[in-house]
């Protein structure tokens, strides 16, 4: 009954269904149940509100309680970090912290510090920075406590940027910091931001954010690096499995599907079922046709959906069969594509958004130019599309 208990622990919280958690959405799907979302916008159309941002980021909003955070970056060389909330209906900012980086800010012009996505628990909201600083701060911006991560360990280096955001398995506060330098995955309590755990990773190159499956009876934390995918037990770091057999991205992040199979994007998109503890996960389907890119495939309702430089690829959840492709119009994809009422959401560095109806063959059904540089994925949240481009965060939905 313990471990039951636990487990809905775990899963459960104080956040509402129809809120938009972390990165790529509740459970790391990119798939939202919402309903009636608009199908055209522009700069000045369906926008119910526009926030102005102190300055760039990569990190997506986050929205929970009728509040919506996100993270920005200011100042010489990056080095003023913000975490900040507006009111969900009107888009007004209700608080605003700043904190002085302290970590190394030069990386990569295309990156920023404010890469990584917060993630919140409807209670608290959870801000790591590509310099290593992490701050857990109330819904009334009151700082609880904060971390350099930096000043812990050393060794962090950030010369392509660190943009790997942090996900919660219940009171549990998951860090995913590799890179070339110091490199390792943590566990921190969310109650004292201090580590329940820390394991080593290898060093390299890596933008990708941990998922939270569940397996059976228990919950297990996937790292993935260009080596190899390892799940360890969010409680106390110890290893659950791990597989080595395949290749996946160092940019793009697994997911996972309805039924609690893993997606892993990489030199092939694999579909692993993870089984016993300390056994490897078995290999429902691999194919490589399908491009490798930096957006995070979805798994929604019996299909997987990749995007790679020019198009949209459908498979079968089941048999990873090519279904159908799609081309779409835009200059480079960072953004990771949402799916929702049967339609995929897919938006390119330009801001031009194509809405997807779904099926057995798609149809496009709009294409919409905000205008403005837009590298974070949209967050979906009780009917509106949050998009957040390095200026602005965008309420796109209609006005009440």
């Amino acid at each position: 009954m313990k471990r039951y208990a636990l487990l809905i622990t775990l899963l459960a919280g104080p956040a509402l269904a129809a809120d938009w958690t972390q990165f790529r959405g509740q459970g790391s799907t990119s798939v939202s149940h919402e309903t009636g979302l608009p199908v055209k916008w522009s700069a000045t159309e369906n926008v119910r509100w526009k926030a102005d941002l102190p300055g760039r980021g990569l990190s997506c909003p986050v929205i929970a309680g009728g509040k919506v955070y996100v993270t920005a970056c200011s100042g010489y060389r990056e080095t003023r970090l913000h975490v900040l909330c507006f009111d969900e209906a009107t888009g007004a900012k209700i608080w605003e912290r700043q904190f002085a980086a302290t970590g190394p800010t030069m990386c990569h012009p295309t990156t920023n510090m404010a890469a990584p996505t917060p993630v919140t628990d409807g209670k608290n909201v959870y801000a790591l920075f590509a310099t290593g600083d992490l701050a857990a701060i109330d819904a009334d911006g009151n700082l609880l406590w904060y971390r350099s991560l930096n000043k812990d360990y050393g060794g962090l280096t950030n010369q392509l940027g660190l943009a790997a955001s942090p996900v919660l398995a219940g009171n549990t506060l998951l860090l995913p910091m590799e890179n070339t330098g110091l490199s390792y995955a943590a566990g921190v309590d969310v109650k004292t931001g201090q580590n329940k755990w820390k394991v080593e990773r290898s060093r390299d190159i890596n933008w990708v954010t941990p998922v939270v499956v569940k397996v059976g009876d228990r919950i297990d934390a996937a790292f993935a690096t260009s080596k190899e995918i390892t799940a360890y037990d969010p409680e106390t770091g110890n290893v659950r499995w791990t597989h080595t057999g395949i290749t996946p991205s160092q940019a793009a992040s697994p997911g996972q599907a309805e039924n609690g199979v893993v997606i892993v994007p990489g030199h092939e998109l694999c579909a692993l079922r993870p089984g016993p503890v300390g056994t490897t996960p078995e290999v429902l389907w691999k194919t490589g046709k399908v491009p490798d890119g930096y957006a995070s495939p979805v798994a929604y309702r019996g299909r997987v959906y990749a995007l790679g430089s020019v198009a949209v690829d459908c498979l079968d959840g089941t048999t990873g069969v090519s279904l159908w492709k799609q081309r779409v119009k835009g200059k480079q994809f960072w953004a990771s594509p949402v799916a929702a009422d049967g339609k995929l959401y897919v938006i390119d560095e330009t801001g031009v958004a194509t809405v997807i109806k779904l099926g057995d063959q798609p149809e496009v059904l709009a294409t919409n130019a905000l205008g403005e540089t837009v590298l974070a994925t949209p967050a979906v949240a009780n009917g509106c599309l949050y998009l957040r481009s390095d200026q602005h965060l965008y309420c796109i939905g209609a006005k009440k």
